[in-house]
Order: C-alpha cells, then sequence, then structure tokens
C-alpha cells in the first residue's frame, strides 16, 4: 500500500523507519517530513495544518493508508477529512482527540468513567482560579486547558508561583486561547510514566511504555521541555502493573468514550503518576509520543504497519504484538538554548560516523537538507537510540554515538536513563 506519514518530529522518523522495511508497504510519503525521513520517503512540502493540501495529495499520489503524527492535526479533524473520503487514516477523530485537545475534557471524562487521577476544578475567570488557589494552597498544578505544545502546565510548589501562572495564561494570554480556561489540580507525589495502548473503539491492548526526561538539564534542573530523552520498557512498571494500568485506566476510557458518542481509535498515551495508592492518570495524549517512540520502535518485532492498518480498520482483535528482548534509550539533542530561543542553520557532521556504529540508530527532528548538509532547523533536532539487552548497554550505545557528532552548537543531557540505572 502507498502510506502517507503526516508530521516532521523524530517520532515521524522512528515511525518512517520502522514500517519502511514491511512487505505491506509499495510507497513511502512523508508531509512534511525532514532531513532523515527524506532518505527513506519522498517529502512533500505540506504543512501539518492544511487539511485541504494533504487531502490532495492524497488523491494524486494514490495513498492508500495515513498515519498521523502530531496532536494539532488531530485536534485539527484531519482524521475525519480523510476519513469521509474513504482513507484509512491511524488516528482519532477531532470529537476523540479533545482527549488531548481540552485537559477539561479529559478530567471530566475521567469523573464519569471512575478513572483514579487528581482532585481537579475548571476555571474561565481568573479570579475564581485565584481564590481556588488561595483556598488549597500550593504545591498545586495549573494547567492551560487546550494545546501549548507542552508548556502551558505549572507545578507550582508555592502559592506566588500558582497565581503567577494563572496571571501568565489568563491575563498575558502567553498561550492564546489555550489558556482562556484552566484546570487546576492537586499535586501527585510519585514516578512518572508514560503508557501506550492501541485502541479501536471499544477493544484496546497494551503496546508499550516508557519513561521521559523533561526538564532541560542534567539531574531533572532547569526549564520544562517537549522531553530531553526516554528510555523503554520501564522497569518500574511491572506485568501485575501493566494490568492494573488497563483495567482501572485504558478500558474504562475507551469504553467511556463509545458510551459519549466519541469512539477512540488510534494510541492512547497515558501520562501516569505512580503514586502509593497506585497508578493515576495525569493526562492523555491522542497520539505517539516524542522522544518515548524513538525508544519504543527499535524494539518492536512485529510489522508496525500492519499493526497500526489493522488499528484503523477496527480490526485490533487480529493482532497480537511481539517485542525484542532488549532495552532501547534515546538521548535527544537539542540547540544550545532551547527551550528558549536558539540559533538556526547551524551545521550538523558525524551523522553517518555515528549511525554507523553498533546496535544505534539516528533519528532527525528538527533537520533540513541543503546541498548534502544537514543543518538544525529546530529546538529538539536529533534523537540518538541506542539499544541492547541491557539499559545500562542501551545507555552506553547511545552516548557512543552522541559523542561522534560534530555539532558545537547543539546539547544534550548525560544522564538519561539515571532513574532506572539507579
Amino acid at each position: 500500500m502507498n502510506v502517507l506519514i503526516i508530521g516532521s518530529g523524530g517520532r515521524e522518523h522512528a515511525i518512517c523507519w520502522t514500517i519502511a522495511n514491511s512487505p505491506k508497504l509499495t510507497k513511502l510519503f512523508a508531509a512534511p517530513g525532514n532531513a532523515g525521513i527524506a532518505e527513506l520517503a519522498i517529502c512533500l512540502p505540506i504543512s501539518v495544518e492544511d487539511n485541504q493540501a494533504i487531502l490532495r495529495a492524497v488523491h494524486d499520489h494514490s495513498i492508500d493508508f495515513v498515519i498521523i503524527g502530531p496532536e494539532v492535526p488531530l485536534v485539527n479533524g484531519l482524521a475525519d477529512l480523510l476519513q469521509s473520503n474513504g482513507i484509512a487514516v491511524f488516528g482519532p477523530s477531532k470529537a476523540a482527540a479533545q482527549i488531548e485537545g481540552s485537559k477539561g475534557f479529559m478530567k471530566d471524562l475521567c469523573a464519569k468513567a471512575g478513572i483514579p487521577t487528581a482532585r481537579y476544578a475548571r476555571f474561565t475567570d481568573i479570579e475564581k482560579a485565584k481564590t481556588y488557589v488561595e483556598q488549597y494552597g500550593a504545591p498545586i498544578v495549573i494547567k492551560a486547558d487546550g494545546l501549548a505544545a507542552g508548556k502551558g502546565v505549572t507545578v507550582a510548589m508555592t502559592k506566588d508561583e500558582a497565581l503567577d501562572a494563572i496571571d501568565t495564561a489568563m491575563r498575558d494570554k502567553a498561550f492564546g486561547n489555550a489558556g482562556a480556561s484552566l484546570v487546576i489540580e492537586e499535586f501527585m507525589e510519585g514516578e512518572e510514566a508514560s503508557f501506550f495502548a492501541l485502541a479501536d473503539g471499544e477493544t484496546a491492548i497494551a503496546f508499550a511504555h516508557a519513561q521521559d526526561h523533561k526538564r532541560a538539564y542534567d539531574g531533572d534542573k532547569g526549564p520544562n521541555t517537549g522531553g530531553m530523552g526516554a528510555y523503554s520498557p520501564a522497569p518500574i512498571i511491572t506485568p501485575a502493573l501493566q494490568d492494573d494500568i488497563m483495567q482501572r485506566i485504558i478500558l474504562p476510557t475507551a469504553k467511556q468514550m463509545v458510551k459519549d458518542g466519541t469512539p477512540f481509535r488510534g494510541i492512547f498515551f497515558a501520562g501516569l503518576m505512580l503514586t502509593k495508592e497506585g497508578p493515576k492518570l495525569i493526562e492523555y495524549n491522542a497520539r505517539f509520543g516524542d522522544p518515548e517512540t524513538q525508544a519504543m520502535l527499535p524494539r518492536l518485532k512485529s510489522d508496525l504497519l500492519d499493526v497500526l492498518h489493522k488499528t484503523a480498520l477496527g480490526r485490533l482483535n487480529e493482532v497480537k504484538l511481539e517485542w525484542h528482548d532488549c532495552a532501547a534509550l534515546c538521548v535527544v539533542m537539542a540547540a544550545k538554548g532551547y527551550p528558549g530561543t536558539y540559533q538556526k542553520n547551524t551545521v550538523i557532521k558525524g551523522l553517518d560516523k555515528a549511525a554507523d556504529l553498533p546496535n544505534v540508530v539516528v533519528f532527525h527532528a528538527g533537520t533540513i537538507n541543503n546541498d548534502g548538509a544537514v543543518l538544525a532547523n529546530g529546538g529538539r533536532v536529533l534523537g540518538i537510540t541506542g539499544f541492547d539487552e541491557s539499559l545500562k548497554k542501551a545507555q552506553q550505545n547511545a552516548y557512543r554515538a552522541v559523542d561522534a557528532i560534530d555539532w558545537p552548537e547543539g546539547f544534550c543531557r548525560r544522564d538519561i536513563g539515571w532513574r532506572a540505572l539507579q
């Protein structure tokens, strides 16, 4: 089949890399793609937000199946448009994607379905939001209701910090319309983990799990980012805990969404807090994670294209996932200054040298090709994944490849995997 991947990040490169050798693949396209994806797919210069241009490309290139990577096209209803034109698509409808597009929608769903999560309240009035913070004190969590590119959440350790976060979102409009409505939650303590499950409506099966590193610098210091690295599997998630997560969180969510008339077809990405009382849901995303995907997919033995296509067609009951018995760890290389301002169009060398190392894959994110030279063109630029029989060896493989790359304008954390390796 002819397949189109929507997106340009490391997650999309990992998906392209994984399905490139599928016997079911005829031709692979990406929109817009990046310098790494261009080595595997025909890249189309189309914005992920231009639904009509994507639909035209689907017809022009006889695309049979579309895999949507990022959240914005999902929330913008791209899946609905493609399905209404008879195209198979992996990714939920606009209505179902509200599970990520609106924190309030997600929390209300949890309340209806009895899913364990933090106590919360929703606000569109700045003074009422501040009164709530005065009532409950800190630590407390302030969240912009809508999509804010991973930057709309403040874990406020003091009351003043919480009040400032409310002002930033509602008065200063730092997140645009996404911050016009707020969700304020109780602070939960525990270890965080990312859990992924495929769903084709009411049926759902566990996919994989990982742990991410959100802070910019070693020792979990510095500002929050889109993710500076991840490893999979997460040793903290035992088979028994996985069953518990499926029974108490994933399956009730899928059933409630069918009941509400918004069946979810795609991948649930559950951000979890593993508390003393058991796993609790922090939030849902409606797509594969980044950089978790770059750590999960090198472990997959099954044909990913076949798995995603069957999920899209409502045939998840035919899927049986198989995994390599190994661990994988992804180190994100970002432009110096990220997540703040950073320089673009700096030259990256040594990529072939890194990719030639054993048990290593170099995934591109914010890159472009300029007459044969690879240039950095974003904040998070590369994802260097090492894999091996143990997490320690996977980590060593990843950092060996990082050290082979010559990019003075880039940086990375040197402690990805520390929690699991302690």
